[in-house]
């Protein structure tokens, strides 16, 4: 199987492109892939794959085997590969995910991309689609006691969920500690993914995350969208927001003109190789 070591910011990924559908779900290869002492290491495993719909399709598997519905630095990444490697003939795409049709424009300088922008859509508020357990139009600073600890949370869904939790210092929070607990915790049917989140000013953050099926990561797109949208709700910021994320930063629009979320971030080519555990017949 060959692929490809990319990265959004740290948050990695293991790429393969693939010329047919997969036959079936690659769980137990993801997980053996992800591995960072026996495997490539990676936050999850991303194929590029044929589409009916959209120019490509993506599938997305965490480093626990889990399907992602999308992921915003995954996407980068794999826009990224599908120019420079596969077709370099447009620099607007469109990617089938889980979530839906994303919308994808590329930075090009010398046949190479350096920066994209990823139309991540109207984030999904109403607690039911999201899902949490509770029917709310809006899940804003709902209090949660995990552990004996009261946590405010704020819930957005990208296609994915996430529950957005402000504190006084992101950066030293011990998200290793209660981002696990939390993604779990029954409000969420379907887990959820998890930031802690600083106000800088109104047009900065500062973020960490604990992403579902993957643990603590450097970088989560998606995660700084609803970090942006929960920011908004509770009147801390603008629509126009850089995220400073343990691996770099992430601007993100909330465009009042269509409700969509805009994210631009870059994306990296790390090295390439051949896993000999397993071809691509799945």
């Amino acid at each position: 199987m060959k692929f490809t070591k990319m990265h959004g910011l740290g948050n990695d990924f293991v790429v393969v492109y693939q010329k047919e559908p997969l036959k079936e779900s690659p769980t137990e290869l993801a997980r053996v892939v992800c591995d960072r002492h026996r495997g490539v290491g990676a936050d999850g495993l991303v194929f590029i794959l044929p589409s009916e719909r959209a120019d490509f399709r993506m599938r997305i598997f965490n480093a626990d085997g889990s399907e992602a519905e999308q992921c915003g630095n995954a996407v980068r990444c794999v826009a990224k590969y599908y120019y420079e490697c596969i077709s370099g003939a447009k620099k607007e795409l469109t990617v089938e995910t889980g979530a839906g049709i994303q919308r994808v424009w590329l930075d090009v300088a010398d046949s190479r991309v350096d920066r994209v922008k990823v139309d991540m859509g109207v984030p999904v508020l109403q607690g039911e689609q999201i899902p949490v357990a509770l029917s709310k139009d809006r899940v804003v600073e709902e209090p949660l006691e995990v552990d004996g600890r009261r946590f405010d949370i704020t819930a957005v869904s990208m296609g994915n969920p996430h529950a957005v939790i402000f504190v006084d210092d992101a950066v030293g929070f011990p998200v290793e500690e209660w981002g696990p607990k939390i993604e779990v915790h029954p409000f969420f049917p379907k887990k959820t993914n998890v930031e802690f989140i600083t106000v800088r000013s109104d047009r900065e953050l500062d973020m960490r995350v604990w992403e579902r099926g993957a643990g603590q990561t450097m970088a989560c797109g998606s995660g700084a969208c609803a970090s942006v949208v929960a920011s908004v709700l509770t009147g801390r910021t603008g629509r126009h927001v850089i995220v400073h994320l343990w691996g770099g930063d992430l601007e993100i629009e909330w465009s009042e003109a269509d409700g969509h979320v805009y994210m631009t971030g870059p994306a990296e080519v790390v090295f390439e190789g051949k896993w000999l555990g397993a071809d691509a017949s799945f």
